[in-house]
């Protein structure tokens, strides 16, 4: 464990191997984590040097993220990882058996990522799909039934911490009225407030015992909001008084272009309302330095949450990887629970 503050930051970095300048970088910025992307992946033992090389920058077991959810959103493929359907697909092939098929499939993901160093998944996805979602998320999601995607988001938690990874539940507090993808544009929400209370800020509330979790970049027009959730002071309070979340509460990538400003102003802004901490998935180096001289170090609370959920770090339990994969093939053609 790191002896000194935590920067309020999870960086990606340039390449497949760290630069002597991002290394100088990391070694001062002591960022609470580290993200890889397609750009750091290209062999097993390559991955498994650079994960090293990452938290020996910082001189701590530092979580190293990626996100793995399967489908379109999956950075580790074959032959490096197993290929998935898109969970919400993957969920209708499994019918009546997608809660225990979809914890096979992400204890098979946990093993997959402990083996490459990787130790935190961005996932579970418990946004509550409808007919209007857009299509960069929808078929992300696990389903359209608020008691499916709490079900099945368990499952999914469940299958992380037995293989020793730390899993996030995105989109806090609730992605999936959004017609407009948040990468390029800010999606309004204009659900009335039961709505929300009632489908998509519940589906977070029986995880608020997960240790870390991410924003969601947008605009709940029915609470008087005018900006997005992840830069607003009453949506972190809601996400903490009305959810219950205690974990570290971590944004969506800074650089979408959902959020307005310089991205150290984003980021500015995002710990101001009372993010935890930054996740700055891309841009170059002169960004992330820009964005650390305005961020800097998480404050006592959010430390405290930090320190609190690494705590929670769990030991892969031992598993015959072949048997869980014979289980799932069989799940997904009807046969067993």
């Amino acid at each position: 464990m790191s002896q000194k503050p935590f920067g309020a930051a999870i960086f990606g970095c340039d390449g497949a191997r760290l630069s002597a300048d991002e290394r100088a970088f990391f070694v001062e910025a002591n960022p609470f984590g580290f993200i890889l992307f397609d750009r750091n992946l290209e062999t097993p033992d390559q991955i498994r040097a650079l994960t090293l090389d990452l938290r020996d920058t910082v001189g701590w077991n530092a979580p190293v993220f990626i996100d793995q959810e399967g489908g379109r959103v999956q950075r580790l493929r074959a032959p490096l990882a197993t290929d998935w359907l898109p969970p919400l697909d993957h969920v209708q092939l499994l019918g009546p058996n997608a809660e225990e098929g979809m914890r096979l499939r992400y204890r098979i993901i946990a093993h997959e990522l402990m083996a490459l160093g990787i130790d935190a998944n961005c996932a579970p996805m418990l946004d509550v799909a409808r007919p209007e979602t857009h299509a960069f998320l929808r078929n992300r999601c696990y389903g359209t039934d608020f008691d499916q995607v709490v079900k099945i988001g368990r499952a999914v938690v469940e299958g992380h911490m037995q293989g020793g990874v730390f899993p996030v539940i995105k989109h806090i507090p609730g992605h999936g009225l959004a017609q407009m993808d948040s990468h390029l544009d800010l999606p309004r929400i204009d659900a009335t407030e039961d709505t929300l209370t009632n489908i998509d800020f519940a589906a977070f509330r029986p995880f608020a015992d997960v240790a870390m979790g991410m924003t969601a970049h947008l605009v709940y027009s029915a609470l008087g909001e005018t900006g997005p959730a992840t830069t607003s002071p009453g949506m972190i309070q809601r996400i903490r008084d009305e959810i219950g979340f205690t974990g570290v509460l971590m944004t969506d990538d800074i650089g979408m272009q959902a959020l307005s400003g310089t991205v150290p102003e984003r980021g500015a802004a995002s710990m101001q309302a009372g993010c935890d901490v930054i996740l700055h998935c891309n841009g170059d180096l002169a960004e992330r330095i820009a964005l650390m001289e305005r961020i800097g170090t998480m404050p006592a609370r959010s430390q405290a949450r930090a320190e609190a959920a690494l705590a929670t770090r769990t030991t892969p339990q031992d598993v015959d990887i072949a048997a869980l994969t014979a289980k799932l093939a069989e799940l997904e053609q009807g046969r067993g629970a």
